[in-house]
């Protein structure tokens, strides 16, 4: 059995991350049913669009895009069109409600859930809450409330996020997005040697895993 790992490197408060993880996940699934004996293992890794936000403060995702592009108008646009891009992909974009904030904790989670193989899941919840529900994400009572929806223990979270879990990890992935040169996300890495950015359309994550999968066998 030929055996591919995926590492996916994104921010959970990132548009085309979650736009990518769609389409990702529709080419994984067409690939997946012409290959059935290749092993695909997929996480994901840190990133943070703005490690310089102050932990704690919350604030709506359009004054931050105003303030990073320059006016209303430009921010307007932009989140109109990551809106129709989600809409694409069956996702429901409520950016007005968006509340940005630092996004720490909410790595230092997905490394406890990787760890109870849950990762996928607690993913897909952190992304929905910040992008349909406006949910502040930054959040430790939130956090622990949406990990416990995907089956994380509240009291093993409360105690993690308190400590110092997850902090080793976050701090390794994004060493390894420096030194690999990933200054945008989302970003595809397979087997630590190839890297492809972008939010790309699915039939080119197909048309990648059929070239290396072949090449590995």
């Amino acid at each position: 059995m030929t055996n591919l790992q995926v590492e996916i490197w994104s921010d959970v408060v990132c548009p085309w991350c979650f736009i990518g993880k769609r389409r990702f996940e529709t080419a994984l699934a067409t690939f997946r049913e012409a290959n059935p004996d290749v092993q695909i293992d997929v996480a994901y890794r840190a990133f943070q669009l703005d490690p310089t936000a102050p932990p704690g403060v919350i604030e709506p995702v359009k004054e931050a895009y105003i303030k990073k592009f320059g006016g209303p108008e430009q921010a307007q646009q932009i989140i109109d069109r990551v809106t129709e891009e989600a809409a694409g992909e069956g996702l429901d974009f409520n950016m007005d409600i968006a509340l940005r904030s630092n996004t720490l904790a909410a790595h230092r989670l997905l490394a406890l859930a990787e760890k109870h193989g849950v990762q996928e899941a607690l993913k897909e919840r952190l992304m929905l809450a910040y992008f349909s529900e406006g949910i502040a994400i930054s959040d430790v009572d939130e956090l622990i409330r949406l990990g416990a929806e995907v089956g994380l223990d509240a009291e093993v979270t409360r105690g993690w996020l308190d400590g110092d879990g997850g902090k080793a990890e976050v701090l390794e992935n994004l060493e390894f997005a420096g030194a690999a040169g990933i200054t945008s996300v989302p970003t595809f890495v397979f087997n630590r040697e190839h890297g492809i950015p972008g939010a790309q359309p699915a039939e080119v994550f197909v048309k990648v895993l059929e070239e290396l999968t072949a090449n590995e066998s």
